[in-house]
């Protein structure tokens, strides 16, 4: 069964700047279906500020034909080698909005087993380079949404020049982040995501773009000091 791997390592300085401009993870890897690579950034953050991009810290997410796949790369691979000193959590597909090339979205969809379980999401778009004035304008705002959302347990965005930007969070139910998604969240100001989707439908800001629901079904290692974001009681549990 195909998953996804969602993986946060802090790298060598050296090895993050020869990564802003080629892929250390060779797309030709036996079981990998497709693969994302981004250096790392602070939700909300001051657009010029050294929070805003964290160089040596990568986001890297993936898909694999099967969990042997990714087993056999982290073990194997040299590259592999190093994404296994991070973190990293494993996934199945729930649900997929928009459409961006690369990954192949499985006909199964996973079920979460009650409504106390976390949800992964996963946003990826392509901009349109002269919309990204706009939508620094109307994205940042849901940026701060999601970071200091009461509902998120970890969230952080990504970017890989020159017009791949990303979110990564993960969510205590599925209903905060969908009350998030539609403007309803106990929060101040929380129509900020409902108000940039109408601007975006109003215009786009990117000519590929997709979100995607996951469930997580493992984590390995540690980030950042921290370690079982995703409740023990709901993973390893394939649907």
């Amino acid at each position: 069964m195909t998953i996804f791997s969602y993986h946060l390592v802090k790298i060598p300085f050296a090895l993050a700047v020869k990564g802003l401009f080629t892929i250390p993870i060779d797309t030709n890897t036996k079981g990998l279906v497709h693969v994302e690579y981004m250096s790392a950034m602070t939700l909300g953050s001051p657009i010029i500020s050294t929070s805003r991009f964290l160089i040596n810290q990568v986001a890297i997410f993936a898909q694999w034909e099967n969990e042997d796949a990714l087993k056999n790369y982290l073990k194997n691979e040299k590259f592999g080698n190093v994404l296994s000193k991070g973190w990293h959590v494993r996934l199945v597909f729930m649900r997929e909005w928009g459409k961006i090339t690369g990954f192949k979205i499985p006909e199964e969809k996973a079920i979460l087993e009650n409504e106390s379980s976390a949800v992964v999401a996963v946003t990826i778009a392509r901009m349109n380079p002269l919309a990204i004035p706009r939508f620094l304008k109307w994205g940042r705002p849901v940026e701060k949404l999601v970071r200091d959302h009461s509902g998120t347990i970890l969230s952080l965005a990504s970017i890989k020049f020159p017009n791949t930007v990303s979110t990564f969070s993960i969510w205590k139910t599925e209903k905060e982040m969908i009350s998030m998604v539609h403007g309803h969240s106990n929060m101040p100001k929380p129509k900020r995501h409902s108000d940039a989707m109408k601007e975006r439908n109003r215009k786009d800001f990117h000519f590929e773009f997709t979100t995607l629901r996951l469930k997580p079904v493992s984590e390995f290692g540690m980030w950042k000091g921290h370690q079982n974001f995703i409740p023990t009681t709901q993973l390893n549990k394939f649907e």
